[in-house]
């Protein structure tokens, strides 16, 4: 089939770039909904069959390139958007203080250290911060809505999100064998996993031990969590186009422009639409699942972007920083659900 497409120019090999892309995210849903592969999520699954097709099938016809682009940033963008369904503002608020706490300070320490961590290792700035905030905030998700406000490489992309994504599988492996040694009640558990944990998908296999009561707390504390890639988007924007400014011959600076991502403006205010209760809850679920195959299509984008070389040289390095900072989040989150008295809540 791709040998037909090679040769495809204009709207022909764009179409055959969106179709890749959403059948490998098709195949991504499917994938994830078997026994055992839940815990892996259709994005995460997206990253690999993307880059496992470019690798077995000897590259990508160049003429899909321009509807593979698409899927990785214009529907990336989309999806986030609709992702903002998913998400109730009156339930963050009322989870309390105590939990809001926990989530600000896990990304406020996890972001620079990891970040740090990186760059000590000799990961690229835009590979460290990508790790970071995926590792702080929601996994692949955050890496991808993030990298925009960075202008980082497709490659740094996508190794930042395959190293959370493998680092959230094993992590949420070792909470369910701890989770009967823990001693915390089901909503302390819940808060745990909600607060250290990196995708959505990781959240709810690991409180899932916890019974009904875990994995509500647990996504609530989560979706707070998603709720603060707004203020770290906008803040990353501005930090980078800080660094950016070169210094001309004559001593001047030239200021490069903070990137506005409206596209996370655009999920604050379908996260505040969903809140009001006007939207179905079923028409809220389909516009989430939907959501999710866009992401999954953008994903797989950037897997068909990723040479399995590139990854051996750019992720190694990523991993054993987002391996720190997952630690540290993981013994900051047990410290504080006992500190503020919701281990037995």
């Amino acid at each position: 089939m791709q040998a037909a497409f090679k040769q495809l120019p204009g709207n022909k090999g764009f179409a055959f770039g969106l179709f890749l892309t959403a059948t490998l995210a098709a195949a991504a849903k499917m994938i994830a909904e078997l026994p055992g592969f839940q815990v892996f999520g259709p994005l995460v699954l997206a990253i690999v069959l993307g880059m496992a097709y470019r690798h077995f099938a000897g590259g990508v016809p160049a003429a899909a390139g321009a509807g593979i682009s698409f899927a990785s940033k214009t529907l990336l963008r989309a999806g986030i958007v609709l992702l903002g369904m998913r998400l109730n503002l009156g339930d963050i608020v009322s989870a309390g203080p105590r939990v809001l706490a926990i989530d600000i300070i896990h990304i406020a320490v996890t972001i620079p250290f990891v970040a740090w961590i990186a760059s000590r290792l000799g990961t690229s700035r835009n590979l460290g911060l990508l790790t970071a905030c995926g590792t702080a905030i929601c996994g692949a998700a955050a890496v991808a809505a993030i990298s925009p406000q960075l202008k980082a490489k497709e490659e740094e992309t996508a190794a930042a999100a395959a190293v959370v994504a493998i680092l959230g599988t094993i992590f949420t492996l070792l909470y369910t064998l701890l989770y009967p040694v823990l001693g915390m009640s089901a909503s302390g558990y819940g808060i745990f996993s909600g607060s250290t944990l990196h995708e959505v998908a990781h959240v709810l296999a690991a409180a899932a031990p916890g019974g009904r009561e875990a994995v509500d707390m647990a996504v609530v504390v989560k979706l707070a969590r998603v709720a603060m890639l707004v203020p770290v988007a906008l803040l990353l924007g501005m930090w980078s186009a800080r660094k950016s400014r070169k210094s001309g011959i004559d001593g001047t600076a030239t200021k490069t422009p903070v990137a506005i991502p409206w596209f996370i403006f655009g999920f604050l205010a379908v996260s505040a639409i969903h809140t009001t209760g006007l939207v179905p809850e079923e028409a809220a679920s389909a516009l989430v699942t939907a959501a999710y195959l866009l992401i999954a299509m953008a994903m797989a984008g950037l897997g068909l972007g990723v040479d399995v070389k590139m990854f051996r040289r750019l992720g190694p390095k990523a991993f054993a920083a987002g391996l720190a900072g997952s630690v540290l989040l993981t013994a900051i989150g047990f410290g504080l659900v006992h500190l503020l008295g919701l281990a037995q809540g």
